[in-house]
């Protein structure tokens, strides 16, 4: 073997090395008493979640505008086709497009800036199955959960089959969906709040609901923890 060919090999070995350090290892736990139809995009697709059951996740570094989320009241044919009452992506079991809302939102970017990564979960597309989103390695011990019984104490204005909309897919306004970028708080929005603090509750609640952890970090996503 040439040195230059060699040396070619060398750098080929260690970025396969560098990129597979920075992968992470997502755990999806359904600890609901019904089934639970987990759905993931760019990564997994989805599949179907009865209680007690995992699906394991292998996540690219440089993943980024990621999310897992949980679909309720799933019927699909053979084909995995058909439809859900929450957090639907186009009539598919395996998703390729982001879900309907209502749905409980885990949002991450992986070995993004400063070699860190983003995580967060979000009620922007409002409430569907409570969520715990926590890292489970690299010594990253700061989680997110969000648990309340938001569908339950969900204001009429925002209620939907299955779940709590967020007032944005309601009223479809600037004041609650940031179009033009600036936003404040609502009393719509202080609902979620109040009783998920950890999470994003409109579009411009960054500096209480991101959170970061060192690229390479393992997480784990537990619907009804």
């Amino acid at each position: 073997m040439n040195f230059h060919h060699f040396s070619s090999l060398l750098v080929l070995v260690l970025s396969c090395l560098f990129a597979t350090s920075y992968a992470a290892t997502f755990v999806v736990t359904n600890n609901c008493q019904y089934p639970v139809w987990a759905a993931g995009v760019p990564v997994g697709g989805g599949r179907r979640l009865d209680r007690g059951q995992v699906w394991r996740l292998e996540v690219p570094a440089g993943t980024k505008q990621a999310r897992i989320w949980g679909r309720t009241n799933c019927n699909f044919d053979a084909s995995g086709r058909g439809k859900c009452e929450t957090g639907d992506c186009n009539g598919l079991l395996q998703c390729k497009n982001f879900g309907s809302p209502p749905n409980t939102l885990a949002e991450f970017a992986l070995n993004q800036f400063a070699n860190k990564d983003f995580f967060d979960i979000s009620l922007v597309d409002g409430f569907n199955v409570p969520m715990d989103f926590s890292p489970t390695s690299n010594g990253c011990s700061r989680g997110i959960k969000c648990a309340a019984q938001i569908n339950r104490e969900c204001p009429n204005q925002l209620k939907a089959p299955g779940g709590c909309n967020n007032p944005c897919t309601v009223f479809k306004t600037d004041q609650y969906c940031c179009n033009s970028g600036r936003c404040s708080p609502t009393n719509f929005s202080s609902f979620f709040k109040k009783r998920c603090p950890d999470a994003y509750s409109y579009p411009k609640d960054d500096q209480t609901s991101t959170f970061t952890c060192p690229a390479g970090t393992n997480y784990r996503v537990v619907f009804c923890p």
